[in-house]
């Protein structure tokens, strides 16, 4: 029989880590406490019990649905097949075939009862939100300098450093989910790796190095649109563009390359995003200045002769911090980008707004609304240029979501003044 432990929760507010939380128990008698670090903002488990190589998945499972953590004290590589099995046994489930067919019969009633739009999406989400919460059960214990005293563990220190800052002096052990841990390390490798980028000249040199948390420009067709597009002649003095929401900084790179640019202003509130920009700015030695500064939105003076911006595409609350550059609950950043971009704009000058259809594809946004939106902040449509995206999912026709990802189209909207 696995041993239980109860878990005490004590605020810490003065603590540097994701998620403020001391977790307290006890352990063969010896008292316990590490910090709690969940990037989703996922509270602990109120219960946990030590897990190691003998338990079984099929008790592994009924724990994890229980919201029992799994604080791992075995094999670390044993702990990830764990995961999968949990995974599998999510995807899985007993009687599949049988649950199918009661969930094809529903979406079926539904379609023709007439479902509010954007079901399918909230439901995929939820089940999403689910599969999360159960597989982020299994839980790893650190050091206070990020070690983990686990048999065959990686060394994660690096990695941990870049996502959660450094230790310090006053640092203490701290417990998240091996799931967690497992992106932690994937982000490291990007930003080792880093995304080549055609658009940015030849290999070896043409890389934007994303940082933990920070969306990784992954789907180039965006990018190839900004860097395609042709810019509006200039009415005299300096060419400057605003990158509104800079994030890795990939669409200012791409600009500052272009011959008729004099500057660029890159602005985002996230201060991953700032850090990760100017670091990727610096690395490229582009031929043409670019400023990064924290500003909601825009620059607090100036003007420009394009000002680009990319938001999260889909209007819905995000779960977590990491989930920022997706989803822009009440469609915040686009209507901010709007309503605020005529008044920023240099005479002549143009908004580039790039958008994916896939809100409109999914029923959270219709094109109607999108329109109405731009002739209330006192824009008109010069002109748009669409892109097919070509990455994995739109292949993918096991993906809940494949319809409307197969016809999803990518737009740079260029807009001026009224």
């Amino acid at each position: 029989m696995p041993t239980f432990f109860s878990v005490t929760c004590v605020a810490t507010p003065d603590s540097t880590a994701p998620a403020a939380t001391l977790m307290e128990w006890k352990e063969a008698g010896v008292a316990h406490s590490a910090l709690w670090r969940s990037e989703r903002g996922a509270p602990p488990p109120r219960r946990i019990v030590a897990a190691d190589d003998t338990m079984a998945a099929d008790t592994a499972y009924r724990l994890a649905c229980e919201g029992t953590g799994l604080l791992w004290r075995g094999d670390f590589q044993n702990a990830r097949q764990m995961v999968q099995a949990l995974a599998r046994r999510i995807d899985k489930p007993p009687k599949a075939s049988k649950l199918a067919k009661v969930a094809l019969k529903k979406a079926a009633d539904a379609a023709v009862s007439g479902v509010p739009a954007g079901q399918d999406f909230h439901l995929h989400r939820q089940a999403q939100s689910q599969r999360a919460r159960v597989l982020g059960m299994v839980l790893i214990e650190f050091d206070a300098d990020y070690g983990i005293a686990l048999r065959r563990a990686p060394d994660a220190r690096q990695a941990c450093t870049e996502a959660w800052g450094p230790a310090g002096e006053s640092a203490q052990p701290s417990v998240a989910s091996l799931r967690e841990l497992l992106g932690v390390i994937s982000a490291h490798e990007w930003r080792k790796k880093g995304v080549e980028i055609p658009a940015l000249g030849k290999a070896p040199n043409n890389r934007i190095h994303p940082h933990y948390g920070v969306f990784s420009p992954v789907r180039g067709e965006y990018v190839d649109l900004v860097a395609n597009a042709p810019l509006p002649a200039s009415a005299g003095g300096k060419f400057v563009v605003f990158d509104i929401g800079t994030g890795t900084g990939v669409l200012s790179a791409v600009l500052a390359q272009r011959d008729e640019v004099d500057q660029v202003v890159a602005t985002d509130m996230d201060l991953r995003a700032l850090e990760c920009a100017r670091e990727n700015i610096h690395r490229l030695r582009l031929p043409n200045p670019v400023k990064v500064m924290q500003a909601d939105l825009f620059p607090p003076e100036g003007l420009a002769s394009v000002i680009v911006c990319n938001p999260p595409w889909l209007p819905a609350r995000p779960s977590s911090p990491l989930e920022g550059a997706v989803y822009d609950e009440g469609s915040r950043m686009l209507l901010g980008f709007l309503n605020g971009l005529a008044a920023h704009l240099a005479p002549g000058g143009e908004g580039w707004l790039i958008l994916s259809n896939f809100a409109e594809k999914l029923g959270l946004r219709t094109r109607a609304e999108l329109l109405a939106a731009i002739k209330d902040a006192g824009l008109k449509v010069l002109g748009r240029i669409d892109a097919k995206p070509e990455h994995p999912k739109v292949a993918d026709e096991s993906n809940p979501l494949h319809k409307a990802r197969a016809a999803e189209v990518t737009s740079l909207w260029r807009l001026g003044a009224a």
